[in-house]
């Protein structure tokens, strides 16, 4: 990596996010394929749409343009474990199941993860190639969320929120 794009990643390491965890049905319908992300955000509230940006590297990247589909967890603050897992190497079942990940399908038979602070069941309406990334826009078709407090990553590490 480049001294400059080390440091444009630090310099936008000083931007608080969110992280979530983006999921796709794989293709032989078989399982899932998740994703931790914190590159997620709203565009539009009417129609509800959002937007997750998905390096050219990743898995998911396929697995997206194949479904036209993705759900959207945002995490809460004790499930680390589930952006570690969505984040690195291959997605063994049992690691995950040992930690405690459990799927449900939505109405449009979108996977999502069970037990985050919200889910977005979302229908890919534009993607757009940008540098070493894929935009997707997705248009949120249904929701859920629930009361308590999200996992943050800033300046390369997991956070809580404070008082």
């Amino acid at each position: 990596m480049s001294g400059q794009n080390q440091e444009f990643r630090k310099a936008l390491g000083r931007f608080a996010s969110g992280i979530t965890v983006i999921t796709v049905a794989k293709e032989d319908g078989t399982g899932v394929h998740g994703m931790t992300a914190n590159s997620f955000t709203s565009v539009s509230l009417v129609p509800p749409q959002v937007l997750v940006c998905v390096g050219d590297k990743a898995r998911a990247l396929e697995l997206l343009r194949a479904a036209g589909r993705f759900g959207v967890t945002v995490l809460r603050e004790d499930q680390q474990p589930f952006s570690d897992y969505f984040a690195y190497g291959p997605q063994d079942p049992a690691e995950g199941e040992r930690i405690g990940v459990r799927f449900r399908r939505s109405g449009r038979d979108t996977p999502l993860l069970e037990d985050g602070l919200a889910t977005l069941d979302c229908k890919v309406i534009a993607a757009h190639v940008s540098g070493d990334h894929t935009v997707f826009i997705g248009e949120v078709e249904e929701m859920s969320w629930t009361e308590g407090n999200p996992l943050l990553y800033f300046a390369g590490q997991y956070r809580k929120l404070g008082s």
